[in-house]
């Protein structure tokens, strides 16, 4: 009778492990694209990430070098297999299980590997090799099951839009049937080892290539109207969400509902050719920022609320040596002495930039001042010094280390609550705000987590910080709600399990 108990504790405790295992939360990683010759070395790669908080990156190989600079950095790797290797992993077993032995093996799990992409975006190839990708993605997956990682690591592929013969309204979204042959195979493989669909999204190219169709805030997550889905009646403010919509939709009409959706590119170009007119920094930043705070804060999509959505930005560095238009070279959030080409916070919780959306508008005509992402670094530490000196009086306790608005850690956000506190202190004046011009007033309450920014008429000082903690805490931000699953879920099981054994025992 105890073995018996024994065993079903150990059953069930599995199960949850489980359980455990797959509740993370959303997350936005990067994707570290190498077709360059002037990048940085792959362990000085490596520290600009764990440097920027990153903690998933996703690349295009599986380069040696670049698997031992993620060694013991606790940052998830997604690796692939080139498209130009499909045909050899697709014909002989052995290849894959040759190639999981030398290129893998070795690293593993010091490098923590946790996706394998099998072929690129095959149905843009002019070449025929979408027949090649199930093949291939069998064999890897052979040759994960012989080691003992087909649970760990998952295999899949990724695809661009235009796998897509329909993709608005959402609801409308069908899959293009001259690759039918290729997806059905595709999507039995993928519901039967519950990997995700991996999609690249792009909404610049939608408003690149139809400007006379698609709004440009529309496609920057700005926009204050909503577009409606005649099918459903759903409501929907962003290209991003309805692109994503449209996959679930096309996957849901074959009869696919469990299959999830990622997100293995997306982003915006800083800089463009002259009749690319939207690529620019400005909206680059905005599109990146405004599409982490989405993620992150797990709204989900119209048609799935609420669900998890795992993304990928492209990219960590310009690529000088990408074919085509100048965006082309220009999708980067570094240049490749590592300096940013615009600000972004991975967090998601920074203050925002005046064209941000993401936060709350004042309906009582209360302003705040934050700075300005297009100062310069030696502008803005200059004027904290001013702000926080005997000049500006202001009390910037909560900007130092251990304090609530300390991080994100960057000079934007913390003049930002410099600025604003002499702001309030100073009747909200225009002139209030200038700081040399670094100064920028918006009517968006840029308050984040526990850290509270004052406005005209409280006396909202670092106490009312502090004190604020108990209160927002019983509601755990975005960013940390990964920590507080994982931490109640495993009090759950603790709980069960220490109530199972007392059951057996009686």
């Amino acid at each position: 009778m105890a073995r018996r108990g024994f065993w079903f504790i150990l059953v069930v405790a599995s199960v949850l492990l489980m359980l455990l295992d797959c509740c993370h939360g959303s997350f936005v990683g990067i994707c570290y694209g190498r077709n360059a010759d002037d990048l940085p070395p792959p362990d000085k790669v490596s520290q600009l990430v764990q440097d920027h908080k990153i903690k998933y990156v996703r690349i295009y190989d599986s380069n040696i070098q670049v698997l031992k600079s993620f060694a013991n950095t606790g940052v998830e790797l997604m690796i692939g297999i080139p498209n130009l290797d499909l045909l050899p992993f697709s014909q002989f077993q052995t290849n894959a299980d040759t190639w999981l032995r030398n290129s893998v093996l070795p690293y593993y799990p010091a490098t923590k590997i946790t996706y394998i992409t099998v072929g690129a975006e095959v149905t843009e190839s002019p070449e025929n090799i979408s027949t090649l990708v199930v093949p291939a993605m069998t064999n890897v997956l052979a040759a994960l099951k012989k080691a003992g990682l087909h649970k760990k690591i998952k295999v899949s592929s990724t695809h661009s839009l235009g796998v897509l013969s329909r993709s608005f309204p959402p609801s409308a979204g069908a899959f293009n049937s001259k690759h039918a042959h290729f997806l059905k195979p595709l999507l039995e493989f993928l519901a039967e080892n519950q990997s995700p669909f991996m999609i690249d999204l792009y909404p610049y190219y939608a408003y690149r290539d139809s400007s006379n169709k698609v709004p440009l805030d529309y496609a920057l997550f700005e926009s204050s109207s909503e577009v409606i889905d005649p099918n459903t009646g759903l409501l929907y403010t962003n290209m991003f969400d309805a692109q994503i919509d449209a996959i679930y939709f096309a996957l849901s009409g074959l009869n696919f509902k469990t299959i999830k959706v990622m997100v293995t590119e997306t982003g915006w170009p800083s800089k463009g050719s002259p009749k690319e007119t939207a690529a620019t920094p400005d909206n680059a930043q905005t599109y990146n920022t405004n599409l982490i705070r989405h993620v992150i804060n797990e709204t989900g999509t119209p048609a799935k609320p609420g669900e998890e959505l795992d993304v990928y930005l492209f990219s960590l560095f310009n690529e000088n040596r990408k074919p085509g238009l100048e965006s082309e070279r220009n999708w980067g959030l570094f240049y490749p002495d590592q300096t940013s080409v615009y600000s972004l916070d991975f967090t998601g919780r920074g203050p925002v930039d005046m064209t941000a959306d993401a936060n709350a508008t004042s309906s009582n005509g209360t302003t705040w001042c934050i700075a300005s992402s297009k100062a310069t670094q030696m502008d803005l530490q200059n004027a904290i010094n001013w702000a926080c000196g005997t000049s500006g009086n202001v009390d910037c306790t909560a900007i130092q280390p251990s304090q609530p608005c300390f991080q994100p850690d960057n000079l934007v956000s913390h003049a930002s609550y410099a600025f604003n506190s002499y702001y309030q202190q100073n009747g909200a004046s225009a002139v209030a705000c200038s700081f040399g011009g670094t100064g920028v007033i918006v009517d968006k309450d840029p308050t984040y987590d526990n850290c509270i920014y004052t406005r005209t008429g409280t006396n909202q000082t670092l106490a009312s910080n502090n004190n604020t903690t108990a209160a927002i805490s019983s509601t755990p931000s975005s960013s940390n709600k990964e920590v507080y699953t994982s931490i109640s879920t495993s009090a759950l099981l603790l709980t069960f399990l220490l109530f199972l054994l007392d059951l057996v025992r009686a």
